[in-house]
């Protein structure tokens, strides 16, 4: 593999139902990042029927080249011909990095893609940058320049490793939606479009979709909510959890929870924040009865301002937290709350 065939950063731009998914906009945004360590450009990589007029938006939020593959064989979601289309566009224009969204889509095409073109993958990964691997190079070891360096939690979330590819190309990733950000857009900004025909064969329709059967969402998105009163183990029990309903309602924001709660049966997994649950930015994150495992703290530490509040003045969640609070949350919550709805009502 002749590695400096490779340029550019490339990102899967998925789409359902011809509406592009958030997570694009933010893949391209830390492409542009990445792009602009190595001097070269980002290019998304849509596919789909009937969405190339799409293109317009993803050159609104960074992309400067968008590559198209627009055939009614990519209607709706099958494993066989998108991982086909996408492996034939990254062996037709070789990209240096491959980024893909660890959505359900995206986990199951990046992986398959990745095979396809003998390449490794790193998932889920919280961070990527450009830099030198290994990174502490032993006397006659040669570190290699301007490698992706992928940083995921390792070990169900107890360490942190960072992961180079450094022999293959392109370097794949995939990144959980959320915890990158997407750029401001720029009405109007346009980026060269190229359709590529992948060439199809029958062989790429042996799965036929019969019937498409979507859920209704009855629980609100965490991640778009501007304050998150997320609760741990501490927090006791699942009655206990209207407390920190109230003081959310007060505020305008909603309730999240940890792992532990989940596992315990007291919220459904709709509301967890982590490594296993969801990125959350809020301008506010209240972590109360939370202790600050990293896998939890991998999934809200770029909140705008957290609050801590724990009775344990040695929990690792206040290394993170704006403000902290050591005491008894059964006694601090409710007082904080009042204190809350006094002041609003005065206004």
């Amino acid at each position: 593999m002749a590695l400096e065939e490779y340029k550019g950063v490339f990102i899967y731009a998925q789409q359902v139902d011809n509406e592009i998914s958030s997570i694009a906009f933010e893949l391209i945004g830390k492409g542009k990042e990445l792009a602009k360590d190595l001097d070269t450009d980002v290019t998304a990589v849509l596919l789909g029927s009937n969405v190339k007029g799409l293109a317009d938006q993803l050159a609104e939020y960074g992309a400067d080249k968008v590559i198209v593959v627009d055939d009614p064989m990519l209607e709706v979601y099958r494993t066989e011909p998108y991982a086909h289309a996408l492996a034939a566009v990254i062996n037709e224009y070789k990209p240096e990095i491959m980024l893909v969204g660890a959505t359900a889509i995206g986990r199951d095409l990046g992986p398959t893609v990745s095979a396809r073109v003998k390449t490794g993958l790193t998932a889920d990964c919280t961070m990527l940058e450009i830099g030198d691997f290994p990174l502490n190079p032993v006397p006659g070891q040669e570190q290699k320049h301007n490698q992706l360096l992928m940083t995921r939690p390792a070990f169900g979330g107890n360490t942190i490793a960072t992961i180079a590819c450094p022999d293959n190309r392109p370097q794949m990733a995939t990144v959980r939606p959320g915890v990158m950000q997407k750029l401001e857009p720029v009405k109007g900004a346009k980026a060269e479009v190229i359709e590529f025909n992948p060439g199809f064969e029958e062989n790429d329709r042996y799965v036929e979709i019969l019937d498409i059967v979507k859920a209704v969402g009855t629980v609100q998105n965490i991640m778009d909510a501007k304050i998150l009163v997320s609760g741990g183990r501490g927090v006791g029990s699942k009655e206990n959890f209207a407390m920190l309903q109230d003081l959310a309602d007060v505020l305008g924001g909603m309730v999240s929870c940890s792992r532990a709660v989940v596992e315990n049966g007291w919220l459904p997994q709709d509301y967890q924040v982590g490594q296993t649950g969801k990125t959350v930015r809020p301008n506010v994150y209240f972590a109360i009865g939370i202790s600050g495992a990293i896998q939890h703290v991998a999934g809200m530490e770029e909140s705008d301002i957290i609050i801590a509040i724990n009775k344990d003045a040695d929990a690792p969640i206040f290394d993170v937290a704006d403000y902290g609070i050591v005491g008894d949350l059964n006694k601090i919550v409710p007082m904080l709350t009042e204190a809350l709805k006094a002041d609003v009502a005065a206004k």
